[in-house]
């Protein structure tokens, strides 16, 4: 089972590059259960789309 700190490396990590089919399964699967993990990853999300805003800007 994975634990927060592998899964929030593996959310700032897919923000660079793909993960592999069985990190993604992983993954998905710890953020059906925990909402720390999901809500972390959508603040990367929002802060990634922030730069590139920023940036064409």
């Amino acid at each position: 089972m994975m634990n927060c700190k592998h899964a929030s490396q593996l959310i700032s990590r897919s923000q660079d590059q793909k993960l592999t089919l069985k990190e993604r399964i992983y993954l998905k699967f710890h953020l059906v259960m925990c909402s720390g993990c999901t809500n972390y990853r959508k603040q990367m999300e929002y802060i990634r789309k922030a730069m590139q805003q920023l940036r064409e800007w």
